[in-house]
């Protein structure tokens, strides 16, 4: 079912996400704590930006597991950023490929999902038919997420340019609701489940759902306060006492301390604006 970290905030290491927390992405690739298949081992992906070099953000995907990727081993106590998103795939829909895996890159966009859509097939063209050209040819991929999230992006182009946190996640309720619609009428009964993650370098959105009200989402918290930091291998989100806010959404808690972590309520958005500051709204089925 896979398994994601967006952070937002004041700038941090790599590292201090994908190895140093007791359940580290890394960690969570080989044994995840909350899903009843505890393996992601087809393969990972972490997006992060440097908003001093260019807005658009750098990704690295690979096939190979998480926790015997030597590059990535390499890569993490060098990259400093203020924004960054990782994932780790088990493969429901779509081959083990580069292009299946998250997060998935559009202009200065990055996004990641945890879950599944059952019987995507049935609804996959019905889906793509309603994308514009640029949406359509913009999915590369296989999976579900990927064409859910292109039919996002279809309701995001309509908002303005300047758009809010707010307007991501108006146009992340457009996409369940039709996404819904369709399930419905292709005579899917099965369970959506939909945890998704949104991030420009500037905000941040995430949602927690399960199209059916009586079953429990998949896990999903936040954490909020000044820094988060590493010393000795203990890590903790450090709380604000001034302007200094970051912001960290998770599929699993990365460490023992209850206080860091808020399970985002079922069948609700976590929105982060510029300022950092965030707001709970819950999801329309």
């Amino acid at each position: 079912m896979c398994r994601l970290l967006a952070y937002l905030g004041q700038p941090i290491l790599m590292d201090k996400f994908l190895y140093e927390p007791e359940n580290s992405m890394i960690k969570q690739s080989i044994h995840a704590k909350e899903l009843e298949e505890p393996l992601n081992g087809d393969g990972f992906g972490v997006g992060w930006y440097s908003p001093e070099i260019a807005p658009e953000p750098a990704v690295f995907v690979s096939v190979y597991p998480a926790w015997n990727n030597r590059n990535l081993r390499y890569m993490a106590p060098k990259i400093r950023s203020n924004s960054i998103v990782a994932h780790v795939r088990a493969a429901s829909v779509g081959d083990v490929s580069e292009s299946n895996c998250h997060p998935f890159h559009y202009k200065t966009y990055l996004m990641a999902h945890n879950g599944g859509v059952e019987h995507f097939d049935k609804i996959k063209r019905p889906l793509k038919d309603m994308l514009s050209d640029e949406q359509y040819l913009w999915v590369k991929g296989q999976t579900d997420s990927e064409h859910l999230f292109a039919l996002f992006l279809e309701y995001l182009s309509k908002k303005r340019k300047d758009f809010t946190a707010d307007d991501v996640a108006d146009s992340f309720q457009e996409m369940v609701t039709t996404t819904n619609k369709l399930m419905k009428e292709h005579g899917i009964k099965e369970e959506a489940y939909l945890n998704m993650v949104f991030i420009d370098g500037d905000r941040m959105v995430g949602l927690r759902y399960v199209s059916k009200p009586d079953i429990t989402p998949l896990s999903l918290y936040y954490s909020e306060g000044s820094k988060y930091v590493c010393e000795d291998g203990a890590c903790h989100m450090i709380p604000s006492t001034g302007h200094d806010r970051s912001v960290m959404i998770v599929s699993e808690k990365l460490t023992h301390f209850a206080e860091d972590w808020r399970p985002i309520p079922a069948n609700h958005m976590i929105l982060v604006y510029q300022d950092l500051s965030i707001k709970l709204r819950k999801i329309e089925s």
